[in-house]
């Protein structure tokens, strides 16, 4: 007789470890075979005398003991912790799957499948053979016969209707939110904010989820791609292994998933999607509602959650092995996560290659003490290069400019503003009372508008001036790694910089409009002539005239035709109608010339606005830039009078002389500019982050017939098909400033 077989373990229980199974797992890692996943590495060896005795199989079987990485980012979503009940319950539809025989503090052993991974038979974004898509689809229709009440518990605030499709997709959206974004906020929230993703993009866009067709629940595999599919030797043809990802919910979440991240060629789209519903309508034909209009929806979620795991991945990739060959193919690893997160996320801008490469590198040098390669070389990067135009001031010395520097890569996402021109980083510096914030001109931004002075230059007038202006101090100028050109000045926000500045978006409170017309008069003792020794010239609207004609001739191609149609003039008929506009000469000082709201802060424990970002800095007539913050600034009737009467009283007459004449004119110049302005940023979707620009294009409809009335034009319909069939053409995810402007 025989030899008695060896007992068994129970299908739904693991073994527990004990010491010889722990002396095991320490010998797979040795010796076994290994493969590595996002977040285990697998090891394949035959079983020991002792451990099999353990586990109840024959000495010599081969096993797969998996090892939980100990430093994996958490940048999946999860629906349940214990892989081994899924393997459970799946194992009476699925029997092939992998069993778990024992597991432990960060390893478990499973069952080996025997095969090879399809990657290593049919690699990425090669064609997989027809007879396989109908084994995969079969696969994923076969899950929907699987029990709920086999399953484990779902979490709390899970869908309770079975059926809910509209709330299985929220869920996903605030899973990724919670268990994907905001673990990884101290680590990355800056360079997310930096990359032009919002803090809550992902909750936006659970909140943009539309009404769906309900299809009946199922257990879904959630990470079906080829290393997670074993070609077996025999029937059936394909295993699924790696089920820790598994969920339970809209059995088409399944289906876009594995269309992602299987990486099949374009054309075999079309077959995949016809093989799933296939199959799904013999095992479960309500599964299949709504497929054509629905399946968009989940697709879009997958390549939006993306983005995360997708750029954090690739950031550490820089704290293995740092150079600069590895920097340029990490930021095209993560231009190409971003343009596909673009349109789902409905992020206005993707930045260029020169932009994500230099916001990484700051990440990562802000990190340098931390990577276990190419240290060497990120330390001999990361310095600065003086510029000699803005000497240091005694109280911010070189080392603080450092520590400047080095904070402004690590710092969170409530501290990182990304503007029209700049990204602002506020840091604490040690050594150094008040905060500071770090000026980066973003790369790549074309302004219309001229800059005609330094505004370090101007900040430094300022502070210098006996006048009662309140204004940043210009700390340091200068240029770090990649010909990134930086500024520091004071910041003036909140005393606490977790909280976000306060503008005055809907306007100045009377004690704000006294204060900002105060501080427009003391410019006018500012020494201008110290910033521009030219300047100050007769003339100052004819120049203005002349900038706003050159800025119309030279919009690019796209922009002049739909400004055309829209019934807005040309640059040489718009000089034509201009000219016929004069106003008198006024005494000029020194302007700021954006004084839109979110350049106007207000203060902890002070009444007064701080003005800020004075890069549009120029000098001419008084009169200009308190019309012009008027007409950036929502002024109610009687703030506006109370502003000029201040503001008259405030000045000697050479500043006032004729102003009630001529404010109307510098208003309606200023509109009609908008009008170019604004239609071209809806083109070309230039500074769409930007709220102040978010706010003109959502009101563009009335910037435009206001400004063709200025003009002394017709106002024509913004609904001709063919500049909306223009527009749409143009759009470049940029659907709703479109159908605003269209409507």
């Amino acid at each position: 007789m025989g030899a008695p077989p060896l007992p068994r373990p129970a299908l739904g229980g693991p073994v527990a470890p004990d010491v010889r199974l722990r002396d095991f797992v320490e010998l797979a890692t040795r010796c076994g075979t290994a493969s590595s996943g996002h977040h285990h590495q697998n090891h394949v060896l035959p079983l020991t005398e002792a451990t099999a005795r353990l586990l109840g199989r024959e000495a010599g079987t081969s096993v797969t003991v998996r090892i939980r990485r100990a430093e994996t980012l958490p940048a999946v979503i999860r629906t349940w912790a214990d892989e081994d009940e899924i393997l459970g319950a799946v194992r009476e539809i699925l029997p092939h799957v992998p069993q778990c025989l024992a597991k432990g503090a960060g390893f478990a052993v499973h069952s080996y499948v025997e095969g090879v991974p399809l990657s290593s038979v049919c690699g990425n974004d090669k064609p997989v053979d027809t007879l396989l898509i109908r084994a995969l689809a079969g696969l994923l229709a076969q899950m929907a016969q699987v029990r709920r009440s086999a399953l484990p518990p779902l979490p709390v605030g899970w869908p309770r209707n079975d059926t809910d499709s509209q709330g299985f997709l929220r869920t996903l959206a605030h899973l990724a939110d919670r268990q994907i974004r905001q673990p990884n906020r101290a680590a990355f929230g800056g360079l997310f904010a930096a990359l032009g993703i919002p803090e809550d993009a992902l909750v936006k866009l659970a909140e943009r989820v539309p009404a769906m067709a309900r299809r009946p629940y199922s257990l879904l595999h959630a990470d079906l791609h080829r290393d997670n599919l074993i070609v077996a030797h025999g029937a059936p043809p394909l295993i699924c292994v790696d089920w820790e990802l598994a969920t339970y919910g809209d059995p088409l979440h399944d289906l876009a998933t594995h269309l992602v991240r299987m990486r099949y060629p374009a054309h075999q789209w079309s077959e995949v999607i016809d093989a799933w519903e296939a199959a799904m309508r013999g095992i479960r034909p309500a599964a299949v509602n709504g497929l054509a209009k629905d399946l968009g929806h989940y697709l879009a979620f997958e390549r939006a959650q993306s983005v995360f795991p997708d750029v954090m991945r690739a950031a550490r990739s820089l704290e293995e092995s740092f150079s600069q060959e590895n920097l340029h193919e990490v930021t095209a690893e993560v231009g190409r996560a971003l343009e596909v997160a673009a349109l789902p996320l409905r992020l206005s801008n993707v930045p260029g290659a020169q932009e994500i490469e230099r916001a990484l590198f700051r990440w990562l040098a802000s990190r340098r003490d931390r990577g276990r390669g190419g240290r060497g070389l990120i330390a001999q990067a990361f310095g600065w290069q003086p510029d000699r135009r803005l000497p240091l001031p005694d109280d911010f010395t070189e080392t603080a400019v450092l520590g400047a520097l080095e904070a402004e890569g690590a710092a969170p996402a409530g501290r990182v503003f990304k503007g029209t021109a700049h990204l602002n980083t506020v840091v604490r510096v040690p050594g150094v009372t008040c905060p500071v914030v770090v000026r980066r001109r973003l790369p790549e931004v074309l302004r219309r508008e001229p800059r005609l002075l330094s505004e370090h230059a101007v900040l430094r007038a300022i502070e210098e001036a006996p006048v009662a202006v309140a204004a940043p101090r210009a700390l340091a100028l200068g240029e770090t790694y990649l010909n990134d050109s930086f500024a520091i000045h004071t910041y003036v926000g909140p005393h606490d910089i977790d909280r976000p500045p306060d503008h005055p978006v809907n306007g100045l409170l009377p004690h704000e409009a006294d204060g900002l017309v105060d501080q427009l008069c003391a410019l006018t003792r500012v020494d201008y002539r110290q910033l521009d020794p030219l300047a100050g010239e007769r003339g100052f609207h004819r120049w203005l005239k002349g900038e706003l004609v050159r800025l119309v001739g030279e919009l690019p191609k796209k922009t002049q035709q739909l400004a055309r149609r829209l019934g807005l003039p040309d640059a040489e008929r718009l000089d034509q109608i201009l000219s016929r506009q004069e106003v008198s000469h006024r005494e000029p000082s020194l302007l700021h010339g954006d004084l839109n709201p979110w350049n106007l802060v207000r203060r902890d424990g002070s009444d007064a606005l701080t003005i800020i970002d004075w890069e549009m800095a120029l000098i001419g007539d008084p009169l200009y830039d308190l019309v012009r913050h008027m007409h950036l600034t929502p002024t109610r009737p009687e703030i506006r009078e109370r502003m000029f009467r201040r503001w008259e009283a405030g000045l000697p007459s050479g500043y006032t002389r004729d102003w009630r004449a001529d404010w109307q004119v510098y208003r309606r110049l200023e509109i009609v500019r908008s009008a170019y302005i604004d239609l071209d940023r809806i083109v070309t979707g230039a500074s769409m982050d930007a709220p102040h620009v978010r706010r003109a294009v959502d009101s563009y409809a009335v910037t435009l017939a206001v400004a063709t009335g200025a003009l002394g034009l017709p106002v024509r319909s913004t609904a001709d098909p063919y500049l909306v069939r223009a527009l749409v053409q143009e759009d470049r995810g940029r659907s709703e400033a479109v159908r605003r402007l269209t409507a």
